[in-house]
């Protein structure tokens, strides 16, 4: 079993930064990759950002360029780097591992609220 705990949500302005994390505990060793996911409301879970062990991103075409994910502390430790937030990133984010045999952990997510 992997635990996710997220932490860094919150409330800023259209045009700010933010910085969620995400640390991983329990079984990490088997993890091939993690994520951030986000939903809205009335909308559908999306993928946001990936990263594999070896590094290897993944963006969300509307968030490249602005986003950015990074692991550390053994790679059991996820950031998202939100710059030049727009109110449409508002959501409720989730981290998402993955692990070798394709089983999915999430954590419970951390709210981002984008308002003037």
């Amino acid at each position: 079993q992997v635990q996710l705990v997220e932490s860094g949500g919150g409330l800023v302005q259209p045009g700010a930064s933010l910085r969620l994390s995400c640390a991983a505990s329990g079984i990490t060793f088997g993890i091939n990759a993690m994520g951030w996911y986000r939903q809205a409301p009335g909308k559908q879970r999306e993928l946001v950002a990936r990263i594999t062990r070896g590094g290897t991103t993944y963006y969300e075409y509307s968030v490249k360029d602005r986003f950015t994910t990074s692991q550390h502390n053994a790679k059991n430790t996820v950031s998202l780097q939100m710059n030049s937030l727009r109110p449409e990133a508002a959501a409720l984010y989730y981290c998402n591992a993955v692990n070798l045999t394709d089983d999915n952990y999430w954590g419970q997510g951390t709210q981002v609220t984008v308002s003037s």
